[in-house]
């Protein structure tokens, strides 16, 4: 019989307690450690095909060298700003807003939790998280920690790969996915000083808000939102450390991202 064993590392670093993405509020000047036995991707692999916001520019990748003809391999890639998994910058929804480029490095490495609507989402894909959500989950798991990243675990990143059941259209055209209702967005704000949000759907926003109501909110305040995360049935509620990895694109709207997260 072959044993598993599991091995930790450690990752030490300085946090930032400040939870708008500026950072540089309230940097703790003792030393911080990561203990970790496994890293997670949660970011989708890009390709042509992904499911892609309406109206946004497709994702375009073309060879441009090849090894026999120039002695290496290279591509060029296109897409948008919000396309794939990525990460919505201030500017996007305001216009003094800061761009992708201004966001500092200690925002981008922060705790993580994660709540699992996954069986209400299934019987209701409208369905908006609630304070009494949020509060449940406190009960079991302890109050949340300011300056973490919620993940909001909808079940939406198994229907990646069909974009009719991704966007889940009616017949008038409209989507219909999970999200964060208003209420609750305000209350993780302002009660819990939460660094941001994150989901595996195409928006924060439920599929019915047309507005941008909650991406606004959160953005107003400088904070983050990831949206088209994939692989967050393989985290635990809390304890887990998120690494987010921008484009530093000059007064970027947003970015596509890599995540990565470092679980206990």
């Amino acid at each position: 019989m072959v044993r598993r064993v599991k091995t930790f590392r450690c990752l030490t670093f300085m946090i930032s307690l400040c939870p708008n993405v500026l950072g540089g509020c309230y940097m703790k000047q003792n030393q911080n450690t990561i203990t970790y036995s496994r890293i997670i991707h949660l970011s989708h692999i890009i390709d042509i095909d992904i499911p892609q916001w309406p109206g946004d520019p497709p994702v375009e990748i073309t060879t441009v060298a090849n090894i026999p003809q120039d002695g290496y391999y290279l591509r060029r890639f296109s897409l948008g700003e919000h396309s794939a998994t990525h990460i919505n910058a201030p500017k996007s929804f305001h216009d003094n807003g800061v761009g992708i480029d201004q966001y500092s490095a200690e925002s981008l490495v922060l705790p993580g939790v994660v709540m699992d609507i996954c069986d209400t989402a299934t019987v209701n894909p409208d369905y908006s998280l609630t304070i009494a959500d949020v509060l449940h989950w406190e009960k079991e798991h302890g109050k949340i920690t300011a300056g973490s990243l919620v993940l909001l675990h909808t079940g939406w990143e198994d229907k990646w790969l069909n974009k009719t059941a991704f966007f889940n259209r009616d017949a008038e055209g409209i989507m219909h996915f999970p999200g964060f209702g208003y209420d609750v967005t305000q209350f993780l704000l302002e009660e819990r000083q939460i660094a941001g949000l994150g989901i595996d759907t195409h928006g924060v926003d439920s599929g019915q808000d047309n507005s941008f109501t909650i991406n606004s909110l959160v953005l107003a305040q400088e904070r983050i939102v990831l949206e088209n995360l994939t692989n967050l049935q393989q985290l635990p509620p809390k304890g887990t450390t998120l690494m987010i990895g921008v484009l530093r694109l000059r007064d970027g709207s947003g970015s596509p991202v890599g995540v990565l997260a470092l679980v206990p």
